[in-house]
């Protein structure tokens, strides 16, 4: 592994050598990555920065791939998984001052240079993002600084940059113990380790004037129009221009249409805000069957900045508590993504920055499963992945990283609310422009005044396509806005704070799919479950510290990997079917696609390999049906039945799909040899976004042992039926 890292941090160090890095300064927008290898060093106190630099690293990338490596470099305790992992064997105080470093550094100084052939009217370094907030300088000018560990920051370098070579300088936290105490990192409970780092793009962007600060565009799909909002700066004398606009099919570079303003006056120093409506003719919308994109090119004569963008609109409404894109009910059927604890995973390395591996693990994986939608759950991906899931048609629910679990308005009291509400806004601009960003998220799992009150509030107005919100287990903010569920059933009477309950998989039978959390369900408001099983099997097979009592009580000593994994697979399908099948979510999202595995984690992912992302065989196997549009829920679920006898069997159907779907439905029962001991058909029609229950009363057979019952939905001209699976044994 070490001798393959040095091979990539080689090429790396060729391909961004100072004469790959001259820019060709022309008119208008240059922007430059500063992607590659850089140099870093580490230091105990704020201003020593290093003399010698004796280490290299990726950009993007994490400290914790350094070449040399830095010894200790991701250990740090924050107070909430100090608590966490008391407040699993019994009930604890959540200390704030707890945990701390362990660690004999402070911070990380990242350098590098870059050749310019000559300068522009202004100069700027953009950094997406990096943690543990970043303190930028260039040729020894400061340019400023950023607390936020998951925005971007850019910084005027115009006073700073020169002809020839520069020298870039960047710091960083070397842990969360760095960020001034007001300042709000990534809050979860559950993650052991906190490794620092440019994780995202760093660039160089060169300019004249009047600058282009931001672009967004927001589509007006129902007037075959697009609104176009740039903010503009003039930063030199006094000048005179034109606003134009012209947009283009992304793909094809086909020139749709064509706009330009009237001359725009501005004095030194004065900006200006402009909204301007373009026509988008033969408009072609974005899904995630056809997710189609254009490209908005801004030009102010000075600069100019490209603009990708999707014609789409994405809603909920209360009164039938669904989800819509485009004026039609969506079903969102996925999972969640979280990388930054897949940060700490031993396997982790620099797969989240590799092409072909993001490729199968966003695009190639969910179609496998009957994935549409995830949710990127407790900290921020890199800005590719939005692009990839772009042009891959998933729908995201983009999540700001807090969890403060139940700490009810208390967590934040010491906080600056401020410069909480200023990374919010940084963080809506960011992601302002993807069409698959249509659900912002304000936090997880948290109940606080705060957001409702003040910070969705002051951001809210700045996404002009209205997207909707979702704040977690408070107040839902807007009239049309969801509200999200955990409704974990297989942790009841496992630990002390829910001993008194007990959970059974027989009481599915007699459930109905409500939502039983709290007050916040019971507003009337969509509903997206997003989490839902705690039974996490690690990718060896063996329980999580969340889940080894559960699976010692179901499996006892029978716990081989093969039947962990099984049973893992089975029940997750079945409570997914169970889930889908009442029709009283807007959405479905199983915990979790992508996470850490280890032997102190408390949850896991479903990968065998997640270097190759190949998934446990058993969950593709299960899961995948129990996400297909046209879904089965057989109603079963007793450990024992008689032979010999007659029941009725419950199978309920739905259809995620804008066609009818009609066919053969069996119900069949096969021995453990997967012999089939009996089965009996009758015709289902289920019609376009409709769901239909069917019953059939059938003699048991009388074949002792083990047996599985099937139910199998055959629809006409589908080359793929889907199954539902239930075990039980036949006295």
């Amino acid at each position: 592994m070490i001798i393959q890292k040095v091979a990539i941090l080689l090429v790396l160090m060729v391909l961004s050598s100072e004469k790959y890095l001259v820019a060709q300064i022309g008119i208008l927008r240059n922007e430059i990555s500063l992607n590659g290898a850089w140099q870093i060093e580490e230091s105990l106190d704020s201003l020593d920065v290093p003399t010698k630099f004796n280490h290299t690293v990726n950009v993007p990338g994490l400290v914790n791939m350094s070449i040399p490596s830095f010894p200790n470099v991701d250990e740090y305790e924050s107070p909430e998984m100090v608590w966490d992992r008391i407040n699993i064997v019994k009930p604890s105080i959540y200390d704030p001052n707890a945990g701390g470093s362990n660690q004999k550094r402070n911070f990380f100084w990242y350098r590098r240079s870059f050749v310019v052939d000559k300068t522009t009217q202004k100069a700027f370094v953009k950094v997406n993002k990096a943690q543990f907030g970043s303190k930028v300088w260039l040729n020894g000018h400061l340019l400023g600084e950023n607390d936020g560990c998951y925005t971007s920051k850019v910084y005027d370098a115009t006073g700073s940059i020169k002809p020839g070579t520069n020298e870039l300088l960047i710091r960083v936290g070397a842990h969360p113990g760095m960020l001034p105490k007001k300042v709000n990192f990534i809050i979860d409970f559950e993650k052991a380790k906190w490794t620092p780092g440019l994780y995202d793009n760093v660039s160089l962007i060169l300019t004249n004037n009047p600058v282009i600060e931001y672009v967004q565009v927001a589509p007006l799909i129902w007037k075959s129009k697009a609104i176009i909002q740039t903010k503009i700066k003039n930063y030199g004398g006094t000048t005179s221009f034109n606003l134009s606009h012209k947009v283009y099919t992304w793909k094809e570079r086909k020139a749709v249409s064509t706009f330009k303003s009237k001359i725009i006056h501005l004095n030194k120093g004065e900006e200006i805000v402009a909204l301007d409506t373009i026509d988008i003719p033969d408009m072609k919308l974005w899904s995630p069957e056809s997710p189609f994109l254009y490209v908005a090119e801004t030009n102010t004569g000075g600069d100019k900045m490209v603009t990708r963008f999707g014609m789409r609109e994405f809603k909920f409404e209360t009164a039938t508590k669904r989800a819509y894109l485009n004026g039609k009910i969506i079903y969102l059927r996925g999972s969640n993504i979280t990388l930054h604890r897949f940060f700490e995973d031993s396997l982790c390395n620099a797969l989240p920055w590799n092409e072909k591996w993001l490729q199968k693990l966003l695009v190639d994986t969910p179609k496998l499963m009957n994935w549409n939608s995830f949710r990127f759950c407790i900290g921020p991906v890199p800005e590719r992945w939005f692009e990839i899931a772009d042009e891959a048609g998933l729908l995201i629910q983009n999540e700001f990283a807090i969890w403060t679990l139940l700490m009810q308005n208390s967590y934040f009291k010491n906080k600056n609310t401020d410069e909480l509400t200023s990374q919010f806004q940084e963080w809506l601009k960011d992601g302002l422009n993807h069409p698959s960003v249509v659900l912002w998220d304000a936090n997880n799992e948290t109940l606080d005044d705060l957001f409702n009150d003040k910070i969705i509030p002051s951001v809210r107005p700045l996404d002009i396509s209205n997207r909707p919100w979702e704040n977690s287990f408070n107040r839902p903010n807007g009239s049309n806005d969801p509200v999200e569920n955990h409704p974990y059933l297989f942790n009841r009477g496992f630990y002390h704070w829910n001993k008194d309950q007990s959970f059974k998989p027989a009481d599915l039978e007699q459930m109905l799919a409500i939502p039983d959390l709290g007050d916040f369900v019971r507003t009337g408001h969509p509903i997206i479950i997003n989490e839902y099983g705690w039974i996490w099997v690690n990718r060896n097979g063996q329980p999580t510290m969340f889940t080894k009592r559960i699976f010692d009580h179901y499996l006892g000593k029978e716990q081989t990997p093969d039947k962990v994994f099984k049973f893992y697979a089975y029940y997750i399908a079945g409570l997914t079917e169970y889930w889908r099948a009442y029709r009283n979510f807007a959405g479905v999202l199983h915990f979790t696609y992508l996470t850490y595995s280890n032997s102190n984690a408390f949850t896991s992912d479903n990968f065998v390999d997640v270097e190759k992302v190949i998934l446990e065989p058993y969950f593709q196997d299960y899961v995948r049906e129990s996400f297909k549009p046209l879904g089965v829920y057989l109603n079963f679920w007793q450990p024992k039945m008689k032979g010999g006898t007659k029941r009725e069997f419950t199978v309920m159907m739905i259809n995620d799909e804008y066609v009818d779907h009609e066919g053969t439905l069996t119900l069949s029962f096969l021995d453990e040899n997967k012999n089939e001991l009996k089965k009996v058909s009758q015709r289902f029609n289920v019609p376009s976004l409709g769901q239909n229950t069917y019953f059939f009363n059938v003699e048991i057979p009388d074949s002792k042992g083990k047996c599985e019952v099937r139910a199998v939905a055959a629809s006409v001209g589908s080359t793929e039926p889907t199954l539902s699976r239930r075990e039980t044994i036949i006295e």
